[in-house]
Protein backbone atom coordinates (compact mmCIF):
# COMPACT_ATOMS: atom_id res chain seq x y z
CA UNK A 1 0.00 0.00 0.00
CA UNK A 2 1.25 3.49 -0.52
CA UNK A 3 2.30 5.65 2.24
CA UNK A 4 -1.07 8.14 3.25
CA UNK A 5 -0.86 11.37 4.74
CA UNK A 6 0.66 12.16 7.95
CA UNK A 7 -1.83 13.14 10.81
CA UNK A 8 -0.74 16.58 11.11
CA UNK A 9 -1.52 17.03 7.34
CA UNK A 10 -4.82 15.54 7.76
CA UNK A 11 -5.77 17.67 10.56
CA UNK A 12 -4.76 20.77 8.25
CA UNK A 13 -6.50 19.07 5.19
CA UNK A 14 -9.51 18.68 7.72
CA UNK A 15 -9.60 22.87 8.43
CA UNK A 16 -8.90 23.89 4.84
CA UNK A 17 -11.94 21.91 3.81
CA UNK A 18 -14.20 23.08 6.96
CA UNK A 19 -12.91 26.81 5.74
CA UNK A 20 -13.55 25.78 1.83
CA UNK A 21 -17.64 24.59 2.82
CA UNK A 22 -18.29 27.67 5.24
CA UNK A 23 -16.86 30.14 2.34
CA UNK A 24 -19.39 28.35 -0.33
CA UNK A 25 -22.02 28.19 2.21
CA UNK A 26 -21.72 32.49 3.10
CA UNK A 27 -21.47 32.88 -0.92
CA UNK A 28 -24.71 31.14 -1.42
CA UNK A 29 -27.49 32.98 -2.43
CA UNK A 30 -29.99 31.26 -1.05
CA UNK A 31 -29.78 28.61 1.76
CA UNK A 32 -33.08 27.07 0.72
CA UNK A 33 -32.37 26.19 -2.86
CA UNK A 34 -32.22 22.00 -3.42
CA UNK A 35 -28.36 20.57 -3.71
CA UNK A 36 -28.58 18.84 -7.19
CA UNK A 37 -26.27 15.78 -5.97
CA UNK A 38 -28.24 15.54 -2.53
CA UNK A 39 -31.39 16.00 -3.71
CA UNK A 40 -33.45 15.28 -0.58
CA UNK A 41 -31.67 18.54 1.10
CA UNK A 42 -31.58 22.12 0.63
CA UNK A 43 -28.36 24.22 1.81
CA UNK A 44 -29.25 25.08 4.88
CA UNK A 45 -30.11 20.96 5.51
CA UNK A 46 -27.03 20.32 4.35
CA UNK A 47 -24.99 22.80 6.54
CA UNK A 48 -27.02 21.12 9.65
CA UNK A 49 -25.88 17.92 8.32
CA UNK A 50 -21.88 18.73 8.22
CA UNK A 51 -22.07 20.60 11.50
CA UNK A 52 -24.18 18.03 13.38
CA UNK A 53 -21.68 15.08 11.84
CA UNK A 54 -18.71 16.73 12.71
CA UNK A 55 -19.84 17.32 16.73
CA UNK A 56 -21.01 13.35 16.33
CA UNK A 57 -17.91 11.99 15.22
CA UNK A 58 -15.80 14.27 17.90
CA UNK A 59 -18.28 12.54 20.32
CA UNK A 60 -17.38 9.03 18.81
CA UNK A 61 -13.60 9.50 18.95
CA UNK A 62 -13.61 11.37 22.59
CA UNK A 63 -15.38 8.17 23.48
CA UNK A 64 -13.19 6.04 22.62
CA UNK A 65 -12.47 2.22 21.71
CA UNK A 66 -15.89 -0.45 22.45
CA UNK A 67 -18.10 2.66 23.32
CA UNK A 68 -21.45 2.42 20.91
CA UNK A 69 -22.06 5.73 18.73
CA UNK A 70 -24.69 8.90 19.48
CA UNK A 71 -27.70 8.52 17.59
CA UNK A 72 -27.42 9.94 14.16
CA UNK A 73 -29.51 13.26 13.80
CA UNK A 74 -31.72 14.24 10.70
CA UNK A 75 -31.13 17.89 9.28
CA UNK A 76 -34.80 17.44 8.73
CA UNK A 77 -35.92 17.32 12.38
CA UNK A 78 -35.74 20.43 14.77
CA UNK A 79 -33.01 22.19 13.68
CA UNK A 80 -30.14 23.22 15.76
CA UNK A 81 -27.97 25.38 13.69
CA UNK A 82 -28.47 28.94 13.48
CA UNK A 83 -30.66 30.71 10.45
CA UNK A 84 -28.31 33.67 10.74
CA UNK A 85 -25.49 33.72 8.17
CA UNK A 86 -22.88 34.74 11.02
CA UNK A 87 -24.18 32.99 13.30
CA UNK A 88 -23.79 29.68 11.00
CA UNK A 89 -20.96 30.59 10.11
CA UNK A 90 -19.91 30.33 13.58
CA UNK A 91 -21.51 27.13 14.27
CA UNK A 92 -19.91 25.43 11.03
CA UNK A 93 -16.53 26.21 12.43
CA UNK A 94 -17.28 25.26 16.27
CA UNK A 95 -18.27 22.07 15.00
CA UNK A 96 -15.05 21.35 13.18
CA UNK A 97 -13.20 22.80 16.07
CA UNK A 98 -15.13 20.04 18.48
CA UNK A 99 -14.10 17.05 15.96
CA UNK A 100 -10.38 19.15 15.31
CA UNK A 101 -10.04 18.91 19.08
CA UNK A 102 -11.50 15.45 20.10
CA UNK A 103 -8.68 14.28 17.35
CA UNK A 104 -5.54 15.89 18.51
CA UNK A 105 -6.67 15.23 22.12
CA UNK A 106 -6.78 11.80 20.95
CA UNK A 107 -3.46 11.02 18.43
CA UNK A 108 -3.65 9.26 15.31
CA UNK A 109 -3.54 5.17 17.23
CA UNK A 110 -6.12 5.77 19.42
CA UNK A 111 -9.32 2.76 18.79
CA UNK A 112 -12.54 4.50 18.50
CA UNK A 113 -15.79 2.99 16.86
CA UNK A 114 -15.77 3.32 13.06
CA UNK A 115 -18.65 1.92 10.65
CA UNK A 116 -15.87 -0.12 8.73
CA UNK A 117 -14.79 -2.79 11.03
CA UNK A 118 -14.62 -5.11 7.90
CA UNK A 119 -12.38 -2.83 5.81
CA UNK A 120 -8.71 -2.66 5.77
CA UNK A 121 -8.55 0.46 7.01
CA UNK A 122 -7.92 0.44 11.27
CA UNK A 123 -10.52 1.49 13.45
CA UNK A 124 -8.85 4.46 14.46
CA UNK A 125 -8.93 7.99 15.10
CA UNK A 126 -6.61 8.47 12.68
CA UNK A 127 -8.74 6.59 9.98
CA UNK A 128 -11.82 8.51 11.05
CA UNK A 129 -9.96 11.67 10.60
CA UNK A 130 -8.55 10.78 7.08
CA UNK A 131 -12.40 9.97 6.73
CA UNK A 132 -13.63 13.16 7.47
CA UNK A 133 -10.98 15.01 5.04
CA UNK A 134 -13.10 13.30 2.29
CA UNK A 135 -16.44 13.71 4.12
CA UNK A 136 -15.63 17.77 3.82
CA UNK A 137 -14.42 18.29 0.55
CA UNK A 138 -17.32 16.09 -0.95
CA UNK A 139 -19.70 18.25 0.33
CA UNK A 140 -18.18 21.58 -0.38
CA UNK A 141 -18.43 20.08 -4.42
CA UNK A 142 -21.81 19.95 -3.42
CA UNK A 143 -22.44 23.33 -2.31
CA UNK A 144 -20.46 24.94 -5.46
CA UNK A 145 -22.49 22.24 -7.56
CA UNK A 146 -25.51 23.94 -6.08
CA UNK A 147 -24.21 27.68 -6.78
CA UNK A 148 -23.14 26.39 -10.25
CA UNK A 149 -19.91 26.71 -9.62
CA UNK A 150 -18.68 23.47 -9.11
CA UNK A 151 -14.49 23.25 -8.41
CA UNK A 152 -12.46 19.83 -8.48
CA UNK A 153 -10.79 18.58 -5.05
CA UNK A 154 -7.74 19.76 -4.45
CA UNK A 155 -5.20 17.14 -5.74
CA UNK A 156 -3.84 16.87 -2.40
CA UNK A 157 -7.11 15.80 -1.00
CA UNK A 158 -8.23 13.90 -4.21
CA UNK A 159 -5.22 11.39 -4.35
CA UNK A 160 -5.27 10.30 -0.81
CA UNK A 161 -9.33 10.65 -0.88
CA UNK A 162 -8.68 7.78 -4.00
CA UNK A 163 -6.71 5.42 -1.47
CA UNK A 164 -8.58 6.05 1.68
CA UNK A 165 -12.19 5.41 -0.70
CA UNK A 166 -11.02 2.17 -1.92
CA UNK A 167 -9.50 0.87 1.65
CA UNK A 168 -12.52 2.24 3.83
CA UNK A 169 -15.72 1.86 1.83
CA UNK A 170 -14.36 -0.97 -0.83
CA UNK A 171 -12.62 -3.07 0.54
CA UNK A 172 -14.23 -5.64 2.71
CA UNK A 173 -13.14 -9.57 3.99
CA UNK A 174 -16.93 -10.34 3.27
CA UNK A 175 -16.68 -13.18 0.02
CA UNK A 176 -17.27 -11.64 -3.17
CA UNK A 177 -20.68 -13.11 -4.70
CA UNK A 178 -19.93 -12.83 -8.05
CA UNK A 179 -17.41 -13.61 -10.83
CA UNK A 180 -13.69 -12.91 -9.54
CA UNK A 181 -12.34 -9.99 -11.14
CA UNK A 182 -9.41 -7.19 -10.67
CA UNK A 183 -10.18 -3.42 -11.11
CA UNK A 184 -6.70 -1.82 -11.82
CA UNK A 185 -7.42 2.36 -10.80
CA UNK A 186 -5.09 5.26 -12.31
CA UNK A 187 -4.89 8.88 -11.21
CA UNK A 188 -3.68 11.09 -14.04
CA UNK A 189 -1.90 12.96 -10.76
CA UNK A 190 0.76 9.54 -11.55
CA UNK A 191 -0.95 7.14 -8.39
CA UNK A 192 -2.38 3.58 -8.96
CA UNK A 193 -4.52 1.14 -7.07
CA UNK A 194 -5.44 -2.28 -7.97
CA UNK A 195 -8.94 -3.91 -6.43
CA UNK A 196 -9.09 -7.54 -6.18
CA UNK A 197 -12.72 -9.20 -5.78
CA UNK A 198 -12.94 -12.60 -4.86
CA UNK A 199 -14.03 -15.38 -2.71
CA UNK A 200 -11.93 -13.49 0.30
CA UNK A 201 -13.58 -10.46 -0.13
CA UNK A 202 -12.82 -7.03 -1.21
CA UNK A 203 -8.82 -5.96 -1.40
CA UNK A 204 -7.02 -2.80 -2.23
CA UNK A 205 -3.08 -2.86 -2.96
CA UNK A 206 -0.82 -0.78 -4.92
CA UNK A 207 -0.37 -1.58 -8.54
CA UNK A 208 3.05 -1.44 -9.52
CA UNK A 209 4.13 -0.55 -13.30
CA UNK A 210 4.12 -3.30 -15.72
CA UNK A 211 1.76 -5.68 -14.40
CA UNK A 212 -0.91 -7.13 -16.75
CA UNK A 213 -4.00 -4.81 -16.61
CA UNK A 214 -7.38 -5.66 -14.79
CA UNK A 215 -10.56 -7.03 -16.32
CA UNK A 216 -11.51 -3.56 -16.21
CA UNK A 217 -8.73 -0.70 -16.26
CA UNK A 218 -10.11 3.23 -15.64
CA UNK A 219 -8.17 6.42 -15.54
CA UNK A 220 -9.11 10.07 -15.08
CA UNK A 221 -7.91 12.68 -12.26
CA UNK A 222 -8.13 12.04 -8.79
CA UNK A 223 -10.59 14.26 -8.35
CA UNK A 224 -12.82 12.43 -11.01
CA UNK A 225 -12.84 8.99 -9.35
CA UNK A 226 -13.36 10.27 -6.05
CA UNK A 227 -16.36 12.23 -7.39
CA UNK A 228 -17.25 8.90 -9.00
CA UNK A 229 -17.02 6.92 -6.22
CA UNK A 230 -19.26 9.26 -3.79
CA UNK A 231 -22.15 8.91 -7.06
CA UNK A 232 -21.15 12.81 -7.82
CA UNK A 233 -20.02 11.98 -11.49
CA UNK A 234 -20.98 8.94 -14.15
CA UNK A 235 -18.68 6.33 -14.95
CA UNK A 236 -18.45 7.63 -18.77
CA UNK A 237 -16.71 10.79 -16.74
CA UNK A 238 -13.47 8.66 -16.66
CA UNK A 239 -11.68 6.74 -19.39
CA UNK A 240 -13.09 2.98 -19.24
CA UNK A 241 -11.14 -0.24 -20.66
CA UNK A 242 -12.60 -3.50 -20.26
CA UNK A 243 -15.23 -4.84 -18.47
CA UNK A 244 -17.27 -2.86 -16.70
CA UNK A 245 -19.63 -5.60 -14.62
CA UNK A 246 -17.14 -6.03 -11.92
CA UNK A 247 -17.48 -2.01 -10.94
CA UNK A 248 -21.38 -1.96 -11.35
CA UNK A 249 -21.80 -4.95 -8.80
CA UNK A 250 -19.43 -3.71 -6.37
CA UNK A 251 -21.59 0.27 -6.70
CA UNK A 252 -24.72 -2.12 -6.24
CA UNK A 253 -23.41 -4.83 -3.58
CA UNK A 254 -24.02 -4.67 0.46
CA UNK A 255 -21.80 -7.16 1.92
CA UNK A 256 -23.50 -6.33 5.06
CA UNK A 257 -27.21 -7.59 3.43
Amino acid sequence: MQKILEFPDVLRLIEERSAAFRAAIASAPDLDVRVPSCPDWTLRELAQHLGDGRRRQAAVVTAGPGAEPPARTDPKGAPTAPRDRGALDAWLAASTESMLGALREAGPDRGCWTWWGRSQAPQTSGAVARHQVQELAVHTYDVQLAGGAAQALPAEVAVDGVEAFLTTVAATSVPWPFEPATIDLHAAEGRSWRLTLDASGVRCDGLAGGTEPGDLVMRGTASDLVLYFYARLPMDALENTGDTRPMEQLAEWDPNA
